[in-house]
């Protein structure tokens, strides 16, 4: 992926700093902008893997921290929920003048209902997706109870969220008392995506429940059984990223334009430091995953380099039959070719005598459904050996390579 840094100014003139990710090799086709969860950064874990995930599926991600927190100016306990979605609304601006306006929100835990107050003030916004978000801001009080009193008597309380001191003053309750989420989604009129957890302690279900019935069509629900508030597993932020992207595309202009690709190129790999060997292919205009088993240090979330390269050999070899009974009028129901990758000591070689020599060797073997008789069946095991990868892996190749800015 392409990661980024950027700054932008708030209302206040106060700089915001965030992340914008990029698909690639490839312009995306639209941008998102992220909310984070209450007292979260831009950082958390699963915030990352959703904007990953939607990256993968071809959108530019920006995630940035609210005021006050993270990276960004300003201090915490002069902020507000409103002042939240100020932020969203500078962040969709700087978006605009400087990429594309955002046309898809998400939102987590208390940022999912900041994105649908947001959403009525960028007019740019065609979707809105949720998770594990509040039905009404105020529900935040419960999570300040320890110093609920403090607040109302002295004006602000220190209070200790998620292993950190935030000091919360009697205004950022205040204005969570004015807000009513269930009248502003029912006057969203854009299509919505609600995604909550039934075993969210934080967060109950029901929230999501009183934001689906205000809300009106399109509306969707989908459930993130066995996930926890904060989507601490990668399994179920990948997944809820997975998702949203899948159901974006039905209400957002995906269409790629000719001019979409960056450079020449028909792959492109991309690997962050952070992903062990997990990486992000593009594969014409398709995006894939490759990785390497769990027992190599891998995810085992996709294939790996080898498996790809075999795959390419048996994708090649099935094409190549059927193109060639076509031709020739042969009935071929189906053909099914299965091929492995091993690196073995060579049996036959010039350096028999190095006890080291290895001699790479994909076994394939064809498996063909149709009304043929062995002579048939003789032609195309030839044919199968005049596939084009075949006839690549039996070439002499070269690989050039060159450093690009």
């Amino acid at each position: 992926m392409n990661l980024q840094k950027v700054t932008f100014k708030n209302k206040n003139g106060q700089s915001l700093i965030g992340r914008l990710e990029l698909p690639a090799d490839r312009h995306p086709y639209n941008y998102v902008l992220f909310a984070h969860c209450f007292t979260c950064n831009k950082n958390l874990l699963a915030v990352k893997n959703i904007s990953k995930s939607l990256t993968y599926n071809g959108f530019g991600v920006l995630r940035f921290d609210f005021t006050g927190l993270g990276e960004s100016d300003g201090d915490f306990a002069d902020t507000n929920f409103s002042g939240n979605v100020e932020d969203l609304v500078a962040a969709a601006d700087f978006l605009k003048s400087n990429y594309q306006a955002p046309t898809l929100l998400i939102g987590h835990s208390l940022g999912g209902a900041a994105i649908i107050f947001a959403a009525s003030e960028i007019p740019s916004v065609q979707a809105v997706a949720t998770v594990g978000a509040p039905s009404n801001p105020i529900h935040v009080k419960h999570l300040l109870k320890s110093g609920l009193e403090e607040i109302k008597k002295e004006g602000e309380a220190v209070i200790n969220l998620g292993g950190r001191d935030f000091k919360i003053k009697k205004q950022f309750i205040d204005d969570l008392e004015t807000k009513s989420l269930p009248e502003t989604a029912k006057n969203l009129r854009k299509p919505l995506l609600v995604m909550h957890s039934p075993q969210d302690d934080t967060v109950g279900i029901k929230n999501a429940e009183e934001i689906y019935v205000a809300a009106h069509h399109p509306k969707s629900f989908v459930s993130l059984d066995g996930a926890d508030h904060l989507l601490t597993r990668k399994e179920d932020s990948i997944y809820v990223g997975d998702v949203i992207a899948a159901w974006a595309k039905r209400y957002l202009n995906c269409d790629t334009p000719d001019n979409n690709l960056k450079t020449k190129h028909q792959v492109a790999a991309s690997l962050d430091a952070e992903d062990g060997f997990t990486t992000k292919l593009k594969v014409g205009n398709h995006y894939m995953t490759a990785d390497e088993p769990t027992n190599f240090g891998g995810n085992d979330f996709g294939p790996s380099p080898y498996e790809y390269v075999s795959a390419g050999l048996s994708a090649c070899t099935v094409m190549t039959i059927q193109m060639y009974a076509k031709r020739k009028d042969w009935q071929v129901d189906n053909v099914e070719v299965h091929t492995s990758y091993s690196n073995s000591h060579a049996k036959d070689c010039e350096n028999c005598e190095d006890s080291s020599a290895k001699i790479d060797t994909f076994e394939r073997e064809i498996r063909i459904i149709g009304d043929l008789d062995e002579k048939q069946k003789a032609r195309i095991m030839q044919i199968a050996d005049k596939c084009p990868v075949h006839k690549t892996l039996h070439s002499e190749t070269q690989v050039i390579t060159r450093l690009v800015e």
